[in-house]
């Protein structure tokens, strides 16, 4: 299919003199299913790792996590986001993308979510450093829109901090999302962390008997878990990780996460923690799209191996 916008330079003007046609785009888009597997196969050839997905996400922006590493604005620049993105999603055994209304609508136009898993990013309200992040509101994707757009997933982010209120607020929030996502049949990917605030800042347990604690908090959410997935860190210590994706029979893909500059290290702990039963893929983000040595190519073709 011809791209309404062939160049990321004609999205301006286009989003500017023709808005309806993020709509038309996404009403054209060719689909397919969330998990290719051998059986499904027999009109195509043979997916590249049948049952499991590689995702790349891009949804840090909406929440004002911009920074990788010691760049502070490395994911400001939406332009070279998206190249970033376009080169990564057109890489074999991508899958599809992880992001915003305000990305996915970009390559929409761009054309880059043909033939692709397209999942809404939901809860972004939760801005990155504010007194309030943990109270954090759905301002994104409603199944409603996911529904319309056509999209294929929805993902919400669920932290859980024992000393903050706002926790129960998003705890809630994020149980009736389920609920409407499962009444959609849509599948939705809950990523749950134990978190606690220090000086300050709020950080992610992720020792052994908190990701459990977390996945069991979040299999247990709403009236039905039949279109749940679970989006889980690898944890500290990575040979605690099969006892700890035993909490749930739910699917799991691994999330990427900070990983600095040790790419290599990330990719023998995922590598590891991808033999496990319940796990069937992997959700990156920043460190695909930004890699140390500057190749989004080589670093997204290194993941997509792991499978």
């Amino acid at each position: 299919m011809t791209p309404a916008a062939p160049s990321v330079r004609d999205l301006v003007r286009l989003r500017a003199e023709r808005p309806e046609a993020v709509a038309e785009a996404a009403a054209r888009r060719k689909r397919r299913p969330l998990l290719r597997t051998a059986d499904t196969a027999s009109d195509r050839a043979r997916p590249p790792h049948p049952g499991r997905l590689m995702i790349v996400a891009a949804d840090h922006p909406a929440r004002g996590a911009l920074a990788v590493g010691d760049r502070a604005l490395a994911m400001a620049n939406r332009f070279e986001l998206l190249q970033r993105l376009c080169l990564a999603l057109s890489r074999p055994g991508v899958d599809g993308v992880l992001a915003s209304a305000d990305v996915l609508d970009d390559l929409l136009l761009l054309g880059a979510l043909e033939d692709k898993v397209v999942m809404g990013s939901m809860n972004r309200g939760g801005l990155a450093g504010a007194a309030f992040e943990l109270d954090d509101r759905f301002t994104g994707h409603r199944p409603e829109d996911l529904v319309r757009h056509g999209f294929d997933a929805g993902k919400l982010l669920l932290r859980i901090d024992h000393d903050d209120p706002g926790s129960l607020d998003t705890l809630h929030a994020a149980a009736r999302t389920i609920d409407e996502m499962a009444a959609h049949r849509l599948p939705v990917f809950v990523e749950p962390f134990l978190c606690g605030r220090v000086d300050g800042r709020l950080r992610n347990d992720l020792g052994g008997a908190a990701v459990a604690t977390s996945i069991a908090i979040a299999s247990g959410l709403a009236g039905s878990s039949a279109y749940t997935w679970l989006k889980v860190p690898v944890t500290d210590d990575p040979d605690d990780m099969a006892q700890v994706m035993e909490t749930s029979t739910l699917p799991a893909v691994l999330l990427g996460g900070e990983v600095g500059d040790d790419l290599d290290g990330a990719y023998g702990k995922w590598r590891e923690a991808l033999r496990l039963p319940t796990v069937r893929g992997l959700v990156v983000g920043r460190s695909l799209l930004y890699p140390v040595d500057g190749d989004v190519a080589g670093a997204v073709d290194t993941a997509v191996s792991l499978l």
